[in-house]
C-alpha cells in the first residue's frame, strides 16, 4: 500500500461513520421508536382509495400540493397531528405549496367539480397552472377523485366546513355588544357602509365599485353558506381577513366593538338562497341611488336567513 493513501483512511472514515449516524438518526430510530397513537381523524383507505393515492404520487401531485396545516395557516382549517398519518406510508406531506394545500380538501366540492378540474383546471379555477389530466383512464380518474376526497373527510364531519381557531373562544367573555339586536346591527352598517361596500356592495352582494378589477372576487354574503357561520367564526373573519384575496386584516385597523358591531350587521345578510346581482355598481353619484335601490331590492327578494332587523338610516360614525 502506498504509505501516502494511509492519510485518506482516518478522512473516510470519519465521513462514513458521520453519513451512518444522520441516516440512523434520522431514517431507521424514528420508524423504530416514533410510533403515535392513530386520531380520530386517521383515514384507513378503501382499495379504490390506495389507488387513487398512487396515481397521486405517478403524476407528481405532491410536487406542488402539501398536505399539513401549520400554525400559521390559520385559513386552512385545524391543524393536522402526527396520528393523523399513521396509516400514510410513505407519507405526502409535500414541501411547496404551488398549489393550494390539500389537508382539508375532501368533501370541500361534488365529484363533478373535481371531474371537470382534473380534465381542465381552469374552467373551475381561472388562472391555475395546473395542468390538465385529460389522459387518464375513466377507472384511474374515478380512483384519483375518491382519493382527494377522502384527505380530511372526518374533519369535514367534525368542523362542518366552518371553522375558527379553538382559542378565540375566549374572546366571548370579553363581548360586550349583543350581535342578536337590531340597535347593533344599525351600527355595523354605518361601519360595513364605510370600509367594505366598495368591494362588497351596499348590500353584501360581492358586486361593490371595486369588485369588477379584482381577481378573487369578494364574499357575496347573501350565499346560505354563511348561515352557519356563528359569532366567533365572524369576528375572525373579520380581524384576520382571507389570504390570498383583497381583504384586509381589520383587527389592525377597527376596535374589538366596532367589529362585533359589524359582525351583527353581516349577520343580517345571509338569505334562504343565494341572490345573484345583475351587475356591479360603480361611483357615479348620479346612478348610486338607483343602483343602491335595485341591490337592495334584489337581496330582500330572498328570505332571511336571520331574523335581525336593520330598519333606519346607518349612524353618522362608527368607521375607521
Amino acid at each position: 500500500m502506498n504509505p501516502n493513501n494511509k492519510s485518506y483512511i482516518l478522512p473516510a472514515i470519519v465521513i462514513l461513520f458521520s453519513f451512518s449516524m444522520i441516516i440512523f438518526s434520522t431514517v431507521l430510530l424514528p420508524n423504530m421508536i416514533f410510533k403515535p397513537t392513530p386520531s380520530e381523524f386517521a383515514v384507513k383507505y378503501t382499495p379504490q382509495e390506495a389507488r387513487g393515492r398512487k396515481i397521486y404520487m405517478r403524476e407528481g401531485c405532491v410536487y406542488c400540493h402539501s398536505q399539513f396545516v401549520r400554525p400559521q395557516d390559520r385559513d386552512f382549517g385545524p391543524l393536522v397531528m402526527a396520528g393523523d398519518y399513521v396509516y400514510e406510508t410513505p407519507n405526502l406531506l409535500g414541501t411547496i405549496r404551488t398549489g393550494p394545500d390539500l389537508s382539508n380538501e375532501g368533501g370541500k366540492h361534488p365529484d363533478a367539480w373535481h371531474l371537470a378540474h382534473f380534465k381542465n383546471p381552469r374552467t373551475v379555477t381561472p388562472g391555475s397552472v395546473m395542468p390538465p389530466f385529460v389522459y387518464l383512464k375513466d377507472d384511474e380518474m374515478k380512483a384519483l377523485i375518491a382519493y382527494v376526497q377522502s384527505i380530511g373527510k372526518k374533519r369535514l364531519v367534525k368542523y362542518n366546513r366552518i371553522y375558527h381557531p379553538d382559542e378565540l373562544d375566549k374572546i366571548l367573555e370579553k363581548r360586550k355588544v349583543d350581535v342578536n339586536s337590531s340597535a347593533a346591527a344599525n351600527a355595523g352598517r354605518g361601519i360595513y357602509q364605510q370600509n367594505c361596500a366598495t368591494c362588497h356592495g351596499t348590500h353584501g352582494l360581492g358586486n361593490g365599485p371595486n369588485a369588477i378589477a379584482i381577481g378573487k372576487k369578494p364574499a357575496n354574503f347573501s350565499r346560505s353558506f354563511y348561515k352557519d357561520y356563528d359569532d366567533v367564526t365572524w369576528f375572525w373573519r373579520v380581524s384576520e381577513g382571507v389570504p390570498g384575496t383583497r381583504m384586509p386584516q381589520w383587527g389592525k385597523l377597527l376596535t374589538a366593538e366596532q367589529r362585533w358591531y359589524l359582525v351583527a350587521f353581516l349577520k343580517t345578510l345571509p338569505r334562504e338562497n343565494e341572490v345573484y346581482p345583475k351587475g356591479y355598481e360603480n361611483l357615479d353619484a348620479e346612478k348610486w341611488v338607483q343602483q343602491n335601490m335595485i341591490s337592495e331590492a334584489e337581496l330582500n327578494s330572498q328570505k332571511p336567513a336571520m331574523i335581525i332587523g336593520t330598519k333606519g338610516l346607518p349612524p353618522s360614525g362608527g368607521g375607521h
